[in-house]
């Protein structure tokens, strides 16, 4: 039986993304590439990492796909008693300012004083600890993939940033050229944190001001290719959609922002595709003109496991329980502690299993009731 092919759509949300490599790492699993086949992936700031280390180890053929994955997140973790200090240093003096209870000292990441400040408080510390960059040069051969040139066969990476310079949204694809070290810092160029990424004389920012992540681009013949169009897309998503209160503290008001900004261009993304599926089901365009689009059927997604067109939509997500989500608070963005990401590696590892029992559950659902209709 032919597998079915799947994209993967990774949300950003720093340190939390950690959870999207617990997934990955599930995803990745033989048991599930038995199914499905990644057919494309893409993220935004800390999911285009966890994207870019699971497409280079499937174009490497490596076996456990995964592998580059968990080492990444295990050297990107406080290792030793130095680190730990940083770590907890870095939080706890986050979450004091966002409760009014240091001063805010508000420095360009481009500083030289700024600058000059991390690298003392980061003496002693591992290289890959204290330089993204590095710890990504030392996951992925970049020279290597440059040598490549555009990869037109499945997996395609598609990763999102902001363009600064023109205001426009971009999308960094190796289905067009070869993925470079700068493409993943770009998209992971958090304003207030790291300076501007300048690529060909343009300047760039954190794909969360971006699409994050890239969906529509996912099921477009021009971006993916024709023969590398999903049948579903599943997004692994890191901000929550709801909260249970409105935010008071100033901490609070800030993880919320971060959320809802995080959350808008997905939102506006599905709206858009949740139009395009209501007008095939209606049969609103006609077969030539979709011919010339390689268009043959709606799309499963997002509407998850469709089963009556009239039915609600929904995001058809991995995605964090909510009491995992109430104790997480946006300086936990940036918590690098051996608590914090091993809880949420295992905790996507779960997520998965759960999402693929309902899955199975829905779709052995339409079918006995496809058959009741028939009958």
């Amino acid at each position: 039986m032919a597998k079915i092919k799947i994209a993967i759509a990774c949300q950003g949300g720093g340190s939390q993304t950690a959870f999207t490599a617990g997934a990955l790492k599930a995803l990745c699993d033989p048991q599930v590439s038995d199914e499905f086949e990644i057919v494309s992936i893409s993220g935004s700031s800390g999911g285009a990492v966890c994207a870019t280390l699971v497409w280079y180890a499937l174009e490497k053929g490596e076996t456990p796909a995964w592998g580059r994955l968990m080492d990444f997140w295990q050297a990107n973790t406080a290792q030793d008693l130095l680190e730990d200090a940083f770590n907890s240093f870095v939080v706890r003096s986050l979450r004091m300012v966002h409760r009014g209870w240091l001063p805010t000292l508000q420095l360009s990441p481009s500083s030289p004083l700024l600058q000059n400040m991390m690298s003392l408080a980061t003496i002693g510390h591992r290289k890959v600890f204290r330089d993204f960059r590095a710890l990504l040069e030392s996951q992925i051969d970049f020279e290597e993939i440059a040598s490549w040139g555009p990869r037109k066969k499945r997996p395609i990476l598609m990763l999102g940033a902001s363009n600064v310079s023109t205001g426009k949204l971009t999308k960094f694809i190796s289905f067009d050229h070869p993925i470079r070290v700068e493409h993943i810092l770009a998209s992971c160029a958090v304003p207030n944190i790291f300076p501007a990424v300048i690529i060909d004389g343009y300047a760039y920012w954190d794909g969360l001001l971006s699409d994050n992540p890239p969906l529509q681009e996912l099921v477009r013949p021009a971006s993916v290719g024709a023969e590398n169009l999903p049948e579903e897309v599943w997004l692994i998503k890191i901000n929550p959609t709801t909260c249970e209160k409105v935010p008071e503290l100033a901490d609070d008001i800030v993880d919320r922002r971060n959320q809802l900004e995080g959350n808008i261009s997905l939102f506006q993304q599905l709206r858009h595709l949740e139009m395009i599926n209501d007008m095939l089901l209606q049969n609103a365009f006609r077969s030539d003109y979709l011919t010339q689009f390689h268009i043959k059927a709606p799309i499963r997604i997002p509407r998850s496991f469709p089963t009556d067109p009239q039915q609600e939509y929904h995001i058809p997500c991995i995605e964090m329980p909510e009491d995992l989500q109430n104790t997480l608070d946006f300086a936990s963005k940036l918590d690098r502690s051996s608590s914090n990401i091993g809880n949420l590696i295992a905790e996507g590892e779960r997520s998965v299993g759960r999402f693929l029992q309902e899955r199975a559950a829905t779709v052995t659902g339409q079918a006995a009731l496809g058959n009741g209709a028939r009958r």
